[in-house]
């Protein structure tokens, strides 16, 4: 196992938001964990790169290779954050630095955790913008962030994620902010890379359609605790918990919908560069 979470308790104040939260991520499995809004999905992904906001308070254990890193030193989480563990953000406008050029973002990790040149990182960079199918890479790395459309942004945030090729991507609610057909593309992107790569995915959604085509496990939350997990396949055939049963029908309703295009068609938003 590369992740194991057990038991994890994640208090705010005296309010416990995430409660006897268990699951594990095995080499190269790809893992959602889903829920509606403050279930406490999030707030578990954070606390596994040591990332909890102020006033927040995690017990219980996070094993990273049969290590436990719950309650490590800032310095040591460092260390594991880009080069063992990677994370894709939400919303990459806030993610990304608005007067760095992507580029340098891109190559930012490379150079804290491998010591290489500006030069050297740059040209990683390019590779990096290359891998995650940036149109024009060597053009597109000397671009802010305000310059590219909210596709290419997030490929340059899985771009940032990824320069250092971590063992286990955690993709917090990645295509929340995208375009339904954009989406598709970014999806896309996520399971050929996990699958190129060979790493672990942990995807953290609140949309099972979503889900279904990246996750094969899931492990559903409400209310900072699990209500139920196991094949999406299963999910998605009979459903045990009325969360997920409700999950279920929001998805079938999206899949449905007259006005939207079907999901999974895989669009290329290279003609978004402004």
């Amino acid at each position: 196992m590369s992740l194991v979470v057990k038991n994890l308790r994640i208090e705010i104040g005296d309010r416990a938001v995430v409660d006897d939260v268990s699951f594990s991520v095995p080499e190269g499995a790809r893992v959602g964990l889903i829920g509606e809004s403050g279930s406490g999905k999030s707030l578990t992904a954070l606390a596994i790169l040591g990332l909890l906001p102020d006033g927040a308070h995690a017990s219980g254990s996070i094993l990273w290779d049969g290590r436990e890193i719950l309650g490590l030193p800032d310095r040591e989480l460092a260390r594991l954050r880009g080069d063992d563990i990677g994370m894709v953000f939400q919303e990459p406008r806030t993610a990304l630095n608005p007067i760095r050029a992507v580029g340098r973002q891109i190559g930012e990790s490379v150079r804290i955790h491998e010591g290489v040149s500006r030069r050297e990182a740059l040209r990683r960079a390019v590779a990096e913008a290359e891998r995650v199918a940036l149109p024009d890479p060597e053009r597109i790395v000397s671009r802010y962030p305000h310059q590219l459309s909210g596709g290419q942004r997030q490929r340059v945030a899985i771009a940032m994620a990824l320069a250092c090729r971590p063992r286990l991507l955690i993709a917090d609610e990645p295509t929340t902010a995208l375009d339904v057909t954009i989406q598709a593309g970014i999806l896309s992107l996520l399971r050929s890379l996990v699958h190129d790569v060979g790493m672990s995915l942990v995807f953290i959604t609140h949309d099972l359609a979503v889900l279904a085509q990246v996750a094969t496990h899931a492990v559903v939350l409400e209310h900072g605790r699990v209500v139920e997990e196991g094949a999406v396949t299963d999910l998605l055939r009979a459903p045990s918990s009325p969360v997920t049963q409700a999950l279920l029908r929001d998805a079938t309703a999206t899949l449905w919908h007259p006005e939207l295009p079907a999901r999974g068609v895989a669009t290329d938003d290279a003609e978004e560069t402004p």
